[in-house]
């Protein structure tokens, strides 16, 4: 029987939980309709779950009609926010408090005079609030990225920079140093998510040790592919499922330790379910 080993930082990061706990609270005690401005957080099961208890997702907030509003974990703009108010809806704000420094971040930035790059997934619900903040900013998602705006010459002297929380810091270290041989001044706020950053480094460390890697989470979760990413460069034999009913035991064939990690939007309930079919499988 092979050995199962669980990353020593994987799953749910503190914002994920946080977004979770006072939906599912809503859930409980709301006497009205309760809904998610989009996914309450990037899992499908999760979603599916809180569509049992009621709670649906309202694309933009003309779709909620009435009640309550939830932001989800990755924030929005606040345009968006003044919108759904003037629409007479509640809106209860979870975004994460480290999506929110971001925000922050990028709005001083902007104020004083810097170019702003987002250093992110364009069109990711997180990376659109975080423009929706600043006001005046663009995103690059890779060195290529910001060569193009030097090569434009669409940068001023000035250059700040704020991160994606679930980026890589291999990123960012590469558009730092793009940046440092264009621009006269660089500030560089790093904003990636320590929960992120233990992830990825507990991540790699484990795959360069195991003969297969699952990395569970949602298909359509940022920091989850990013894992996947980095676990494959370690463990040739990596797979990215969302729930345990997707194992294949021809996956593990031949395995002497196989590795587990998670992203930040998945339960240690969906890890738990993991390991417990691996036991049967491998």
């Amino acid at each position: 029987m092979a050995e199962i080993i669980v990353a020593e930082r994987a799953g749910a990061c503190y914002g994920v939980g946080r977004a979770l706990n006072l939906t599912l609270e809503q859930a409980d005690k709301a006497a009205g309709p309760v809904h998610t401005l989009g996914p309450l957080i990037h899992n499908p099961l999760v979603v599916e779950d809180l569509d049992a208890r009621g709670v649906r997702v309202a694309d933009c907030p003309a779709d909620a009609g009435d009640g309550l509003l939830i932001i989800r974990a990755h924030g929005t703009t606040p345009e968006v926010i003044a919108d759904a108010e003037a629409r007479g809806l509640t809106v209860l704000d979870a975004t994460c408090p480290y999506v929110k420094k971001v925000h922050v971040a990028a709005k001083k930035l902007v104020d004083a005079g810097y170019d702003v790059l987002v250093v992110g997934e364009a069109g990711h619900p997180e990376v659109e609030g975080i423009l929706g903040h600043a006001g005046c900013a663009r995103v690059v998602g890779s060195v290529a990225d910001v060569r193009a705006l030097i090569s434009a010459g669409a940068l001023g002297k000035k250059v700040g920079v704020v991160v994606q929380t679930t980026q890589t810091l291999a990123l960012l270290q590469g558009v730092v140093d793009e940046l440092l041989a264009a621009a006269q001044e660089v500030r560089v706020v790093n904003t990636i998510c320590a929960a992120t950053q233990e992830r990825q480094q507990a991540a790699a460390e484990l795959a360069a040790q195991v003969d297969a890697m699952v990395v569970i989470g949602g298909k359509n979760s940022g920091n989850t592919r990013r894992l996947f990413e980095i676990c494959s460069e370690h463990c040739g034999r990596t797979h990215h499922i969302e729930s345990a009913d997707e194992l294949d035991a021809a996956w593990f064939a031949g395995t002497g330790k196989i590795g587990i990690t998670a992203g930040a939007s998945t339960p240690q309930a969906h890890i738990d379910a993991v390991v417990k079919r691996l036991h049967a499988l491998a």
